[in-house]
């Protein structure tokens, strides 16, 4: 159970190889500074930065980004180390926020190798400071613990290195500053544009980014994961895979790679990408790749991770960033020239011997047309944009592991048991009204720190009808798809419930055989015809029990599993959990909540929502939260720490970051397929044979 730790506050650590991770709201650079007992650092071979990554011991990344992984092996270390700071510092000059202030808290967890959590600390209360260290290890009489630091620098790098006792702080923090500044460290890039590259649209932070509060995974700034690549053409969005983008308006090859991305790894020789013109008077930076025979193309897995499967997570990540930049900056642009319409046309007819005749009609006509020209050069970079993500979806899609693949992806005919755990699950797909036919796979990192809820209400379908005609449109089309018809009440509780078993499917086929389990409270055995793959396969040992006798009995085993892991993990005495007591993690699906719950399963429940994640039993309701309005505000809490989503498109998913409403579109196999059906069968046996 990883401890949550406040500023002052320390956890010991009961290993010697751990990794740091950092998840910032903006792209940091990350060092480590190894000091002496009293904290003093002995010179700058005593930083690990991303111009030096490796030092005994430590290896730390090498570019800026909003997710970081610090290896540290604590017997490597030299033996006059006993402190080993982490060190966060915001970059300058690619567009970024100025201050930690502005962005999401950064976030840094002290993980085991197998990603277990040991401890974790938020570095809140941050204001005007560019530079933090966040945490530190250090040794006390022979054992090392963890303690959260947050202590912030207004006057960033140098101040922070300085603070560290380092004499050359101002030398180390110019040399950290010049390996950003030239491009070595950077998960952001100058938005330069040549001829023969295409400007991304919204790439360009300073150029066309509205003012937006902290996103999830970024910023004000130019996110580093997942960020969107703009495109080429105005029918981008329907690219097919294997078409060729078509050029930018401006002539010329296009770079897939996205400025707020870079590649782990070169590019092969014939897919360099084309290097950006230099302004005047400067010369091009030594082993600028030359100039490309033609396109580079989009390339899956082209990011940054340690793994094809994190690179696959950024890259999408990153395509959402960059969906959402475009468009934030098309919406911009088309309201700026709005505004521009009204002020011109209120300014030429302010004087009323104006209003009639030919000046009045010219000046109308003037103002339209340039209006008309903004709105057509926001769309034409939007289409860019647009062509772009779509080309680099097609390549990524096909691509993707079970866990981030759609139920019709031919990943899931050559399906086999996992031997370890993903780092993630695809809960259905994305999109924004500009473009209905570019979807963004929906990512939730794993375990999940919040219990789903699938709305079953009308108002799931019927709540905004009208709203939104792009909305409306996609669910008649998935309403048709699904029952040959907008689906009513009692179909909208069937696609609900469905969705949820879609859920659970996918989560017991990417997880090794045995890892994980399904339990069902269903009262009424009205969920059975849906339930039927998992019972059928064996993945679900038995029909539940209906009636208030299976709720309790259901309820009870969990929260006594909760309790006794909780109990194990506090003391370290793993070894002493009951032999009877499932140790695999648990979803638990509740369906046609509240009927069959009284006052006491009701506190159970939301005992599980709230404790059941940190110990691996996960809540999924299937549910009307109308129909619990007996019960007052006393529920608001449960639905406020479950994350909604619906059996049907509905654009309820907010983005903070740049204030997009997003479209949800649930994940469920193509009507008629059997592929639920036959990855549940190969679970089973996968089961039986482990």
């Amino acid at each position: 159970m990883t401890a949550e730790l406040v500023r002052g506050q320390n956890h010991p650590l009961d290993r010697a190889r751990v990794e740091i991770r950092v998840t910032a709201g903006s792209p940091v650079v990350a060092g480590v500074a190894l000091g002496d007992e009293q904290g003093r650092l002995a010179g700058a071979e005593a930083v690990a930065h991303p111009g030096a990554p490796r030092r005994p011991g430590i290896e730390v990344p090498r570019q800026a980004a909003a997710e970081h992984r610090i290896a540290v092996d604590l017997d490597a270390l030299s033996g006059d180390v006993h402190r080993v700071s982490v060190l966060l510092a915001l970059p300058r000059g690619i567009g970024a926020p100025s201050t930690f202030g502005s962005a999401a808290a950064p976030s840094v967890t002290v993980t085991g190798l197998d990603g277990a959590g040991i401890a974790r600390y938020t570095v809140t209360g941050l204001g005007a400071e560019s530079a933090v260290v966040a945490v530190e290890l250090y040794r006390r009489q022979g054992v090392w613990k963890v303690r959260a630091v947050g202590q912030g620098y207004a006057d960033g790098l140098t101040a922070m290195l300085h603070d560290q006792g380092l004499p050359q702080a101002a030398e180390l923090g110019a040399e950290i500053e010049e390996v950003i500044s030239r491009g070595q460290a950077r998960a952001v890039q100058a938005p330069a544009v040549a001829a023969g590259r295409s400007e991304r649209a919204g790439a360009g932070p300073a150029a066309a980014d509205p003012p937006s509060p902290a996103h999830p995974p970024a910023s004000d700034g130019p996110p580093s994961g997942p960020g969107v690549a703009p495109g080429t053409g105005a029918k981008a969005a329907a690219a097919k895979p294997g078409d060729v983008p078509p050029a930018p308006v401006g002539g010329g090859p296009v770079d897939y790679r996205h400025p707020q991305r870079r590649s782990t790894t070169p590019p092969p020789a014939a897919q360099a990408p084309t290097a950006p013109a230099a302004p005047a008077g400067a010369s091009a930076p030594a082993g600028t790749p030359a100039p490309p025979d033609g396109p580079a193309l989009p390339v899956a897995g082209d990011a940054a991770g340690w793994s094809m499967e994190e690179r696959l997570y950024n890259q999408v990540w990153g395509m959402f960033e960059d969906l959402a930049r475009s468009v934030a900056a098309y919406r911009s642009a088309a309201g700026f020239a709005e505004s521009r319409l009204e002020q011109e046309l209120d300014q030429a007819l302010s004087d009323p011997r104006n209003r009639l005749g030919t000046a009045a009609d010219a000046a109308r006509a003037t103002a339209r047309d340039k209006h008309a020209a903004l709105v057509a050069q926001a769309r034409a970079a939007l289409d860019r944009d647009l062509a772009q993500l779509a080309a680099e979806s097609a390549v990524v899609e096909p691509a993707l592991p079970p866990a981030f693949a759609r139920w019709d992806n031919p990943v899931w005919q050559g399906y086999h048991a996992p031997l370890e755990r993903p780092m993630a699950l695809r809960l259905g797909d994305l999109r924004l009204p500009e473009v209905l036919d570019l979807r963004i796979p929906m990512l939730v990192r794993l375990p999940l720190e919040r219990g789903l809820w699938i709305d079953s209400g009308p108002d799931a379908y019927a709540g905004s009808a009208g709203l939104d005609p792009d909305r409306d449109i996609a669910r008649r089309e998935l309403g048709s798809a699904l029952t040959d018809g907008p689906p009513d009440e009692a179909g909208l509780r069937r696609l609900a419930m469905e969705t949820a078993v879609a859920i659970a499917a996918r989560m017991l086929a990417i997880h090794p055989a045995g890892d994980f389990a399904v339990q069902v409270i269903d009262p009424g055995g009205t969920a059975a015809p849906a339930l039927a793959p998992l019972v059928e396969s064996g993945a679900l040992p038995a029909a539940p029990v209906p009636g208030a006798k299976g709720v309790a009995a259901v309820l009870e085993g969990l929260t006594r599993r909760v309790d006794l892991v909780q109990m194990a993990v506090r003391h370290r005495a793993g070894d002493a959990l009951p032999p009877d007591l499932d140790t695999a993690e648990q979803l638990l699906i509740v369906h046609d909540f509240p009927h069959g719950f009284d006052d006491r399963a009701v506190t159970q429940l939301r005992y599980l929502a709230d404790e059941g994640p940190a110990v691996g039993v996960h809540l999924l309701m299937v549910a009307d939260r109308a129909q619990t309005r007996e019960y007052g505000p006393v529920l608001d809490p449960l639905w406020r720490s479950l994350l909604r989503i619906t059996p049907v498109p509905d654009a309820h998913l907010a983005d903070p970051w740049v204030g997009h409403a997003w479209t949800y579109e649930p994940l469920l196999a193509p009507k008629g397929s059997q592929v639920v059906r036959q990855v549940l069968d190969r679970v089973a046996a996968a089961r039986r044979a482990s």
